[in-house]
């Protein structure tokens, strides 16, 4: 497939991690609210959250919550990278049988090193600039683009925007519940109403949802042949629980499964050997 007419597109990317658009960065500013509890509170009100019904929702008042107070029990740096992700370290370790690199200890160990700031956020909007931005949604984007003959350009990225963006308090990025502060107020005249004050949705799929539905069969197979194979790197029992807990509406872990599913298609059409 190639491009029958459009050769170069604008894109958006970028704006989220210069002007506050991820609700990670809420969090981050939630949590530290919430950290100043003590740690036995938090966890009675994360077991609590872990019992309330579980919905099909992309996120959900139950995932947001849970997801919230799990992170809520880790250092600032690696809740924030938790929240971008899907297990955390000692849960991925639950389900391989050899313990797995700290990759992320020398990244977010950087976090630590940066200059002190009065601005809580500026540390994670550098971070998510570094890496995230660069290690996955460009290169995504370039993939994506390149495979259909389009040539993607991101204005937001402009050195002189970006420099723009670093100069700016976080009060005109982030305002209570309100992100993307300041480039709303620039687009209020040109906007409508219903644009610039609806929800984010991001573009992540329904995988609650799909995993439980019309996806189920094909996660149960490809998962099940997985583990036949690739058995002596994982457990398979631990994977095995956490689809059934999915299934039975006891957790919503559909982004796990959702990686599982991917990885193991990955590996069989690719013959990785372990």
């Amino acid at each position: 497939m190639v491009s029958c007419k459009t050769t170069v597109a604008l894109s958006g990317e970028g704006a989220d991690e210069l002007f506050g658009g991820y609700l990670t960065y809420r969090a981050d500013r939630i949590a530290r609210t919430i950290r100043k509890f003590p740690r036995t509170l938090v966890s009675l009100g994360l077991n609590a959250v872990r019992h309330w019904p579980v919905s099909d929702e992309k996120m959900g008042f139950d995932y947001r919550a849970t997801r919230l107070l799990e992170g809520c029990l880790m250092p600032a740096e690696i809740a924030h990278a938790y929240w971008n992700g899907t297990f955390a370290k000692d849960d991925l370790n639950g389900v391989v049988r050899k313990p797995m690199p700290n990759s992320l200890a020398g990244i977010l160990g950087q976090i630590r090193r940066l200059p002190p700031l009065d601005d809580d956020l500026a540390p994670y909007f550098w971070l998510d600039q570094k890496y995230y931005l660069a290690d996955d949604i460009l290169t995504k984007s370039d993939r994506m683009s390149m495979a259909h003959s389009v040539e993607v350009r991101p204005p937001f990225l402009d050195h002189r925007i970006v420099e723009f963006a670093a100069s700016l308090p976080t009060s005109l990025k982030i305002r209570g519940a309100k992100q993307k502060v300041v480039l709303k107020q620039l687009m209020a005249d040109k906007l409508p109403p219903t644009i610039l004050h609806r929800k984010k949705t991001g573009f992540d799929i329904p995988a609650h949802e799909w995993l439980r539905g019309p996806l189920r069969n094909l996660l149960v197979e490809t998962v099940r042949d997985g583990l036949r194979e690739y058995g002596s790197f994982f457990q398979g029992n631990r994977i095995e629980q956490l689809m059934e807990r999915h299934f039975r509406r006891e957790t919503n872990v559909g982004y796990h499964l959702w990686g599982f599913l991917i990885l193991f298609l990955w590996m069989r059409k690719w013959q990785v050997a372990i």
